[in-house]
């Protein structure tokens, strides 16, 4: 029996300096690792116990890193251990074998989009408009698949976000705010869809999933069991299903937790296939 492990990265197993919430005192704050630089600056981390087991969760299932990370942002992350053979990025909209892009998987999405939501452009020009230059960083495309803006989010106007929702939506597009980036996001773009091609590729019996986002809630409930840290969108608006465990720990700490609690289960199945298995080669015996 193998396990596929599906986790967002960004605040769910890694973290920038201004999400890790540190908030003990400084003699007790735990040691970190770096494990993604950008322009020679050091700027996503995980503690070294999370690392650590990470590296071993990785050898010992079927570990997909799962973002909405374009491929050149995930390309600067440099996790623990071996690389994982498959990767999902651009929220679904790239699957990655030994780093590279599956050509055959972006013709299925594309298609996938054009048939059922309204196109980027009509979403751009709209971002666009109502973006205010008081609070707006920088207007990004990603993959040529869906949007997002950087913002200033304590100028952020407190409507903006449901409003842009309330016109997102008939058009078949999500809206999500993750820190300080609001994304827009065709509604057939799902992490889940490409968790599930690789559940089909690899033949996995099982598959755990984390994530903190709304853009993860495809993720989550498709997962046999899936956690969720205390902190972020989910976390704001109480969001649960019947297979989430919620981690009490928020910030870099809740990142350490939610890769102990994967490993843990990973182990059981593990051990449990193992039991059947020498169960069977007995039987056969007698």
């Amino acid at each position: 029996m193998s396990v596929l492990v599906a986790s967002d990265l960004d605040r769910t197993l890694i973290y920038s300096a201004a999400a890790l919430g540190l908030e003990m005192p400084d003699a007790e704050a735990p040691r970190l690792l770096c494990v993604e630089t950008y322009e020679g600056r050091p700027l996503s981390y995980m503690t070294e116990t999370a690392a650590g087991l990470l590296a071993e969760l990785v050898r010992t299932s079927v570990f997909v890193p799962t973002t909405t990370r374009t491929v050149e942002q995930y390309r600067r992350i440099r996790l623990p251990g071996p690389d994982p053979r498959f990767a999902i990025c651009a929220n679904g909209g790239q699957l990655l074998v030994n780093g590279e892009p599956d050509t055959d998987w972006q013709q299925r999405v594309r298609t996938a989009l054009a048939d059922g939501c309204a196109p980027l452009e009509e979403v751009r020009a709209h971002l666009s408009a109502t973006a205010d230059p008081a609070w707006l960083l920088k207007e990004r495309v990603a993959e040529d698949l869906f949007a997002y803006l950087v913002v200033e989010r304590e100028l952020l106007p407190g409507s903006y976000v449901k409003e842009l929702t309330q016109w997102a939506e008939p058009r078949g597009w999500t809206v999500s705010l993750q820190g300080r980036k609001i994304y827009a996001v065709p509604k057939p773009l799902t992490k889940s869809a490409a968790v599930a091609e690789i559940k089909s590729r690899t033949g996995a019996d099982e598959v755990l999933a984390a994530g903190d986002s709304l853009l993860d809630t495809d993720l989550l409930l498709a997962a046999d069991r899936a956690w969720r840290p205390g902190h972020g969108e989910l976390a704001d608006v109480g969001w649960t299903a019947p297979q989430l465990t919620v981690v009490e720990e928020t910030g870099v700490a809740a990142g350490e937790a939610i890769v102990r609690a994967l490993g843990e289960r990973s182990s059981v199945t593990w051990a449990r296939a193992r039991s059947q298995v020498i169960r069977a080669v007995s039987r056969g015996r007698d």
